[in-house]
């Protein structure tokens, strides 16, 4: 059995510490699916979490909680890894959000697809995934 890999938004990060479907669909596919996520999609998790949690009355240290014990599952990613490919990614991805170059390149060094809500990805030449056909990749 092949291993696949799949590189994960910071907003797929957000929708698995505020609901359970993202976080229950990486849980049961970590056995044969390996997750990364670049050290700033968690960076932009924590710094947009509180004001999402805030505005649902929700407690910020559980749910933070849940971010840190996805770690466990979805391997940080340093930016040594992918800076090399940065002005390929911004290439491919500037005009539409070029904050968003660090998933990008991440996906490219590993040479995976992107989990992602974010429709600036369409077009950049790595597949794109989003949650409601994610499903269709891990099978």
């Amino acid at each position: 059995m092949t291993t696949k890999a799949i590189v994960l938004d910071a907003n797929i990060l957000i929708r698995a510490v505020l609901g359970k479907r993202v976080r229950e669909l990486i849980l049961h596919n970590a056995e044969t699916v390996k997750f990364f996520a670049p050290a700033v999609a968690y960076a932009d998790a924590r710094k947009y979490l509180p004001g999402l949690l805030a505005k649902r009355g929700i407690s910020g240290e559980p749910a933070l909680s849940v971010l840190d014990a996805l770690e466990s599952v979805v391997q940080r990613v340093d930016e040594d890894l992918y800076v090399g490919l940065q002005a390929q990614a911004l290439q491919r991805i500037a005009v539409r959000d070029a904050d968003d170059w660090p998933v990008l390149a991440c996906a490219m060094a590993i040479g995976c697809p992107v989990w992602t809500e974010d429709a600036d990805f369409f077009g950049t030449g790595i597949a794109t995934w989003t949650t409601d056909r994610i499903q269709l990749y891990f099978t």
